[in-house]
């Protein structure tokens, strides 16, 4: 652990990177911590992350964009991205579809190592697209119960089918499943029901559905187009009001000028 009283110097294994043991962690410096964290890849190897086309890859957009989008507007600290590698205290590292965790800030990063940002991941939600069902529906509900992230989705998306799992209590390492509430399923860590809509993953606060950024463009462009009618609209009629205004004016005038004559011929 240490030589002649300092921390022994903590060395990330390229072959196998790994975040130090939580003891180790703790006795490193932060200089050393800093290292470490560098020195942790933030990509993933093909064999943990292969590609899976355009419907997996959509999935995962659209999940994060509505979240991301969401809580960003109503302020709520829940920090939400896709594919980021991930670093528990020597364990392999992974990279879910999407993450989510809460109480902390939303700034841009590359990885979440969790010694340094103080906590785990509170929830994930993977993908079913193509390759291997035994990683997702097995081998993650085990491991990822054993981390303690509290919730865990998975959206299969060749059988537009949804599963949830979400620990019991705190401490728990086994998954209980989550029940679907009149095809809902409600997330804890959300604050959300989650809900399949068109082959993809739909979220609701209470009975509203959170939109999308092509959505929320659409509204956007929808209501613009609105208002510049309108402003033509009222610009027409103000021109149509100047020209009656104009024409009686004009009449005025000509009224004017023959009560002038009028006058004279008397």
């Amino acid at each position: 652990m240490s030589i002649m009283g300092q921390p022994r110097r903590y060395r990330v294994n390229p072959a196998d990177p790994r975040a130090p043991k939580m003891e180790i962690w703790e006795l490193l410096s932060p200089a050393e911590r800093k290292r470490v964290v560098d020195e942790l890849p933030a990509e993933v190897p093909w064999e943990l992350m292969p590609p899976e086309g355009d419907f997996h890859r959509k999935a995962k957009e659209r999940a994060v964009d509505s979240l991301d989008g969401y809580f960003r507007r109503i302020g709520r600290r829940i920090y939400v991205s896709a594919e980021l590698a991930v670093y528990y205290p020597d364990e392999r590292r992974f990279s879910p579809d999407l993450l989510a965790v809460t109480d902390v800030d939303h700034h841009d990063r590359q990885k979440w190592v969790v010694a340094a940002e103080g906590k785990g991941l509170d929830l994930v939600m993977e993908v079913v697209a193509e390759g291997s069902e035994k990683k997702d529906y097995e081998y993650n509900v085990a491991r990822y119960a054993r981390l303690g992230i509290s919730e865990y989705f998975i959206y299969d998306r060749k059988r537009v089918h949804l599963v949830g799992y979400a620990l019991p209590e705190a401490g728990a390492t086994t998954y209980q499943p989550i029940l679907p509430q009149v095809g809902r399923w409600p997330s804890r860590v959300l604050g959300l029901d989650l809900s399949l809509e068109a082959e993809r993953v739909r979220f609701f606060s209470g009975t509203a559905p959170l939109p999308e950024s092509a959505e929320l463009a659409a509204r956007a462009e929808h209501l613009l187009t609105e208002a510049i009618a309108k402003r033509e609209e009222a610009e027409r009629r103000a021109e149509e009001e100047a020209r009656r205004a104009e024409h009686a004016e004009e009449e005025l005038q000509q009224l004017r000028a023959e009560l002038e004559r009028f006058k004279r011929q008397r």
